[in-house]
């Protein structure tokens, strides 16, 4: 859970505007988890503008090859100390601090033919010139063949974990799916994060088209992989993703998750890829909807709004007790039934929600709808044997309590909620134990 820099600042993102985003974070959502902040593409590159990226770019790197700050947006970086003063702040916050990467080597660190630390290879016979990414010229690949390329990956990983990265984030490397980067990586951050006595979280970009046939691989070498491109605020991005999780959801386990993606929330487009400056265009409904689906499936959370101008609203639903429930204390989070425009969810409770249970009923239809659900198809427990017990059924978001027809439970039919679901909406459902009539919960 975090904040990442991408949707509003894009590859312009400065020291400044960090450090006002962490300082939120701390003050006004920490103290549910949100306690990661990511700085992302291009805080190398002192050309960077909004709206995409310069051919040719003339990215910093120093006497190794290896990207450093850009001095005009990043000031304590001066001296060579890179982002490390920048971290050091993000952690006096009591935060964790993450960085941006892309797979292989810059092009003008081949182009320099620079000495390998520790090695006789020289930068300009390490590269995998064939190997580039088809929307950033930034880097080519390495030659992971040729010993020098794994020795440069280790100076270049050893340099970021140093300055006191928590969270390293490397695109290009799932579409296509190259898996000796990710193992190589992979090797490279275990090694650097056990010199320097830090736990670093591998997160590798972007899903597109991601197969489960992937799943161990990404298990073995990664902490948390996309499951699809970029999302924006549009509401076929989101609709996009319940069909995406539906697959990755049962497979979710502590130090391996299938990612959503950022969350394209409050304030965004301040100088990002795509469009100008805005609150994002999904309605309060989408917005509940990406929410309650991104915690039932226990995907990772990074806000990508720029935190101190997004409306209280929004920060308020991002820290909302009930959300963070699911997310903190449920499993086996799975699409259970998917009927026309009807979607639901279901998810258990564990440790201090243990016997609980969610349900997200989620309408994907243009127009608000009112549906009948068996709440046993719901995932939520009918009546107790011989009816001795309540179903109890709050709305999470709202707090309400919601109606449910007993109708023939007893008699072995089923109890029914009927709901009222906005449209692109999602009703969250909680279930606590079930309750004798009038009494403490059993």
């Amino acid at each position: 859970m975090g904040w990442n820099s991408w949707d509003c600042f894009g590859t312009t993102v400065t020291e400044a505007e960090v450090l006002a985003n962490a300082r939120f974070l701390a003050a006004h959502m920490a103290h549910v988890g949100w306690d990661t902040v990511v700085v992302d593409i291009q805080w190398y590159e002192p050309t960077a503008r909004a709206g995409g990226y310069n051919d040719g770019a003339p990215v910093l790197i120093d006497d190794d090859g290896v990207q450093r700050p850009a001095p005009g947006r990043f000031p304590s970086a001066q001296d060579r100390l890179g982002l490390a003063p920048l971290a050091a702040q993000v952690h006096a916050l009591g935060l964790r601090f993450g960085i941006h990467l892309m797979r292989g080597i810059p092009r003008r660190t081949v182009e320099a033919d620079l000495p390998v630390r520790g090695t006789p290879y020289r930068t300009g016979e390490i590269a995998d010139r064939t190997s580039t990414c088809s929307w950033n010229s930034d880097n080519y690949g390495l030659d992971l063949e040729h010993p020098g390329a794994r020795a440069w990956l280790d100076t270049q990983v050893d340099r970021v974990v140093g300055w006191g990265v928590d969270l390293l984030k490397v695109d290009d490397m799932l579409a296509p799916y190259h898996a000796d980067a990710v193992e190589a990586l992979a090797g490279a951050v275990a090694r650097a994060a056990d010199r320097h006595g830090r736990d670093v979280v591998l997160s590798l970009s972007p899903g597109t088209d991601l197969s489960l046939a992937r799943l161990g691989h990404l298990r073995r070498h990664a902490t948390m992989w996309r499951v699809s491109d970029d999302l924006w605020d549009r509401w076929e991005d989101v609709e996009a993703q319940l069909g995406r999780l539906a697959r990755w959801a049962p497979h979710q386990r502590p130090g391996a998750w299938a990612d959503a993606d950022m969350l394209p929330l409050g304030r965004i487009g301040l100088r990002a890829e795509r469009g100008g400056p805005r609150d994002s265009r999904l309605t309060v409904d989408e917005r509940r909807t990406l929410l309650s689906l991104w915690c039932l499936a226990r995907s990772p959370l990074f806000m990508g709004g720029d935190l101190p101008s997004t409306d209280p609203a929004t920060i308020a639903d991002l820290v909302h007790p009930g959300l963070i429930d699911v997310l903190h204390h449920s499993t086996g989070g799975a699409e259970l039934v998917r009927e026309g425009d009807l979607v639901v969810w279901g998810a258990e409770g564990t440790g201090p929600c243990a016997g609980t249970r969610w349900a997200g009923v989620f309408s994907t239809a243009d127009a608000p709808v009112q549906v009948r659900v068996p709440a046993a198809a719901a995932g939520l427990a009918p009546l107790a044997p011989g009816g001795a017990a309540l179903l109890d059924v709050v709305d999470v978001w709202t707090g309400a309590g919601v109606p449910v027809d007993p109708a023939g439970a007893v008699t072995g039919g089923e109890a029914v909620l009927t709901l009222d679901v906005p449209a692109h909406g999602v009703r969250l459902l909680r279930l606590d134990p079930p309750r004798p009539p009038g009494g403490a919960p059993a």
